[in-house]
């Protein structure tokens, strides 16, 4: 079995995709030099292009790396999530998208001032910038490990190299370089995960029929149970967890508003999100695909382990010997990474074999193609995270409170700031991760779940009932956050036994009911509290 290796040919590759991402900010610069080009592309882009930025956005590194990993270690049951997008972008596109296309905000969170006050923008802008500098991090983080303990990076190099880059094409292209590169980046990521299909498929003995008899023999195509349960992600479990994630990405995320605000019409508009929503199903499907063929590719159906899943449990191992701050070399880390590797199970080295693969069975040239896909992967999110909030700050913090009558030239001080402040702030908190356990990374995930389910529930309770006013607002939000919080704290505590796991809610309920309980809560509140709208047009 070859040793994962980086040769000159890959190296060229990936060069060359850093400089292209680099070009295009700077192709942009006299494009963007006004708030409306920076934050909106002055409202000029076609829907195509929006629509592979949504699509790039919505896959990141994480998902380029994990949904082959789900399927490797179990079944399709984690591809329901996608089955939920095209009701959620047919939602989209027939309420929300109207809106944010005839408010003239580019801020997706002034809606909720219109509708419920100031402190409602406050509350959602706060926290969406918040998660976004956890975003950032956890992102560069997950994209930048499997370069470490594969090909032996150091991994704070890769991580400062990466957040320099991305926040200076952000910077200097605004949403422009943004979209265009999300784009591009979109047709790399399909290319390399074509491609490597491929190839895989044709070192599999017998093809696809092969794979998807052994799949098929081992239930590996399996959607998840179609029963109801609160302790397991069945089928519909998943599918009700998707729709209310899905709302909250396409309905209220500024990334995905600012999209619709940028294409040059409604029709484009309207085509981008279509385009975005429904471009992910198949390609989700395609990662799905790479994850069985790697089952049967690694011989994970057989009764023993073989010397590619051994050594993508060293890998892994390795991989937890350094987050636990082990220096490597000691007796000590060798120590760990062996008895390390003898515990691990499919589930806890599935995220790894996909980079393994790209890494070890690749030739020269495709490594360096594969590896800035999961880099463009990963710059694709973290850009559209550092230009969304950078337009926050300008439009819900800066003009809104600090100085609402503020030049064009105070503006752009105040986006170009915001950029590089998001862009420092990310790549710092990614550099502290090198040093937590992947514990502390679900907690960031978790917590970003209770800012996020709070958020949706307030601009769904919003549009669902327009006498709701501010008290009932307030009310569901405080009930609808500390329901999530509260549900959240097995989350956030040591792992419990396999027994507590088995009677526990699924995490993938907890946005769900949290969701719920702040529509729920606000409306009975609103019966109580009778008002005059703020704004029928809501």
């Amino acid at each position: 079995m070859h040793t994962p290796s980086f040769h000159p040919a890959d190296w060229v590759v990936l060069c060359l995709y850093f400089v292209a991402t680099m070009g295009i900010g700077a192709f942009f610069y006299r494009k963007t030099r006004n708030t409306e080009g920076f934050t909106a592309a002055n409202h000029a882009l076609p829907g195509w292009v929006c629509g592979l930025s949504i699509f790039a956005t919505f896959l990141s590194s994480i998902s380029y790396l994990a949904l082959p990993g789900k399927s490797f270690a179990g079944n399709w049951n984690p591809f329901v999530f996608s089955l939920s997008i095209p009701l959620v972008t047919w939602i989209a596109v027939r309420w929300f998208l109207p809106y944010y296309r005839n408010s003239g905000q580019v801020s997706a969170y002034a809606a909720l001032e219109t509708r419920f006050g100031v402190w409602a923008r406050v509350y959602a802008s706060v926290f969406y910038l918040l998660t976004q500098i956890a975003r950032i991090a956890v992102v560069l983080y997950l994209m930048a490990l499997p370069m470490q303990v594969l090909f032996g990076w150091d991994i704070q190099v890769v991580l400062v190299v990466t957040g320099i880059c991305v926040t200076f094409y952000a910077f200097i292209g605004g949403i422009l370089a943004v979209i265009w590169t999300d784009a591009i980046q979109a047709i790399v990521l399909m290319a390399g995960a074509v491609l490597c299909l491929g190839l895989m498929l044709a070192n599999v003995p017998g093809g696809l029929p092969a794979v998807i008899e052994v799949a098929n023999s081992g239930d590996k195509f399996s959607l998840g149970d179609f029963g109801w349960s609160t302790t397991k992600p069945t089928f519909w479990v998943v599918l009700v967890y998707g729709i209310v994630i899905n709302l909250q990405n396409f309905g209220i995320d500024q990334s995905y508003v600012q999209r619709y605000v940028a294409s040059s019409s409604d029709r484009e508009a309207k085509k981008s999100l279509w385009l975005g929503g429904l471009l992910y199903v198949p390609v989700s499907a395609l990662f799905f695909l790479i994850g069985t063929t790697l089952y049967v590719y690694y011989g994970a159906d057989r009764p023993q382990v073989s010397d590619r899943i051994a050594a993508v449990e060293n890998i892994v191992a390795r991989q937890r010997a350094l987050q636990s701050g082990l220096d490597e070399g000691t007796p000590e880390f060798d120590a760990f990474q062996s008895e390390t590797a003898v515990d691990l199970d499919l589930a806890d080295i599935g995220d790894r074999v996909f980079p393994h693969f790209i890494g070890t069975s690749l030739p020269p040239g495709m490594t360096g193609l594969l590896i800035a896909a999961v880099f463009a992967a990963a710059m694709s999110t973290v850009s559209t995270s550092l230009n969304s909030s950078a337009t926050l700050i300008m439009s819900d913090f800066y003009r809104r409170f600090v100085s609402p009558r503020a030049s064009e030239q105070q503006q752009m001080r105040v986006l170009y700031a915001g950029t590089i402040l998001w862009g420092i702030l990310g790549t710092l908190l990614s550099l502290v991760l090198v040093r937590l356990t992947q514990s502390a990374l679900d907690m960031w995930w978790t917590l970003s779940g209770i800012f996020g389910g709070g958020m949706c529930g307030l601009f769904l309770l919003g549009m669902i009932s327009r006498r709701v006013q501010n008290t009932a607002a307030v009310a569901g939000v405080v009930a609808g956050v500390s329901v999530i919080l509260w549900l959240s704290i097995p989350q956030l505590t040591a792992a419990p036994s396999a027994a507590d796991t088995d009677d526990r809610l699924h995490a993938f309920l907890i946005p769900v009911i949290g969701t719920t309980t702040i529509i729920l809560v606000g409306f009975a509140v609103g019966i109580f509290f009778k008002g005059t709208p703020r704004n029928e047009a809501t």
